[in-house]
């Protein structure tokens, strides 16, 4: 009898620790509350979902809200663009799929990781060719190139209207990389994207490609030994907190692409398709101009906190240039396939953008 009750005693305990436990170890759900509409979407008569994987602090993740609201003014109402960062709907390589699909109607997806269905997407990732804000923005007015770019997945039912940023990208590791020498003994996280690995394989550096979700484990764990990402996103994100170390190459600029499924957008009255394309693009603008402001805060919030920032010598840029572009050249006939309902055919895009950017190898 003792027995029996000490036994049904140890299971009312254990089921007493998993029900006070098991709540308190749950991952959190991010909370939009901060960023609620001041109106009843209810009301409206056209909605689409829209994800992203990141924090809304980010300027350019915080674009989906701002276009929310524009579009609700403009419409007068119409139209309820229902958005979720926070990787809320998954990583980016499974909502991509849910786009296509139709199961959702919009997404503001990195550049890194759009090159899965549009591998024309991946022109801007490819190293020191629209590395800068000033290049950004040099490009995303440059008319029919900028237009071809963005309609990288029209092949696949998707189109792409405009761009916002999210800084300049580098290395955030776990110990100091003052060297080439000195990364290439590191595991980096990449995206799951075709132009990073390449690019990484030139640099002798080891890429690790996951989505954005797993990489706080990651990091912790020392599956990773540091990040391939910009100062911004990893203050905000607070990888700085493993992640102590960060590293300037500025090689490329982090975008987040805003893409739409075309079947749902095509749908909609043609002054409200007007509509939807003039918002994003007025805000993707404004955007872009405060990108640039937020880079310089995070990066001296991150210094105030004790985040050690280093440069590579000359030489050592040199060389990643060098061998960077390596990558242009391998991934050319990847950018340069055009497709059947592409408006304008050249027939080498990357020499083009190239010319008009500046870029010398």
């Amino acid at each position: 009898m003792k027995f029996r009750r000490a036994l049904i005693l140890l299971v009312v305990c254990l089921v007493s620790f998993g029900l006070v436990v098991a709540p308190a170890m749950a991952k959190k759900k991010p909370s939009l509350d901060k960023w609620k509409s001041a109106f009843n979407p209810k009301t409206a008569k056209y909605k689409c979902i829209v994800s992203n994987v990141s924090h809304p602090v980010i300027k350019g993740v915080y674009t989906g809200f701002a276009v929310r609201d524009e579009l609700w003014k403009r419409t007068n109402g119409k139209i309820y663009l229902d958005y979720k960062p926070f990787s809320m709907l998954g990583g980016e390589v499974e909502v991509m799929n849910q786009l296509q699909m139709g199961a959702i109607q919009g997404m503001g997806v990195s550049s890194v990781a759009a090159t899965n269905l549009g591998p024309r997407f991946g022109l801007v990732n490819l190293p020191f060719l629209v590395n800068s804000f000033d290049k950004l923005d040099k490009f995303a007015a440059s008319g029919k190139l900028f237009e071809h770019y963005m309609q990288a997945m029209d092949h696949q039912g998707i189109s792409g209207i405009d761009i916002t940023g999210y800084g300049n990208y580098g290395w955030a590791t776990t110990s100091p990389v003052r060297t080439i020498k000195e990364a290439q003994k590191l595991k980096f996280r990449t995206a799951e994207a075709a132009v990073n690995q390449l690019t990484y394989k030139q640099w002798g550096v080891n890429p690790v490609a996951m989505p954005w979700p797993d990489v706080p484990v990651a990091l912790k764990q020392g599956v990773i030994d540091g990040l391939d990402h910009t100062p911004m996103v990893c203050n905000i994100t607070r990888k700085f907190e493993v992640a102590k170390y960060y590293t300037y190459l500025d090689y490329a600029q982090g975008l987040f692409i805003w893409i739409f499924n075309k079947a749902w957008f095509n749908k909609l009255p043609k002054d409200l398709q007007e509509t939807f394309k003039a918002v994003v693009h007025d805000v993707a603008a404004d955007i872009r101009k405060q990108t640039k402001v937020q880079e310089n805060t995070q990066i001296a919030l991150a210094s105030k906190k004790g985040i050690m920032f280093y440069k590579l010598s000359d030489e050592d840029m040199a060389w990643l240039k060098k061998k960077g572009n390596l990558a242009h050249e391998k991934y050319a006939a990847e950018i340069n396939k055009n497709y059947p309902g592409d408006k304008y055919k050249p027939a080498n895009f990357l020499k083009e953008v190239q010319d008009y950017m500046g870029y010398k190898p």
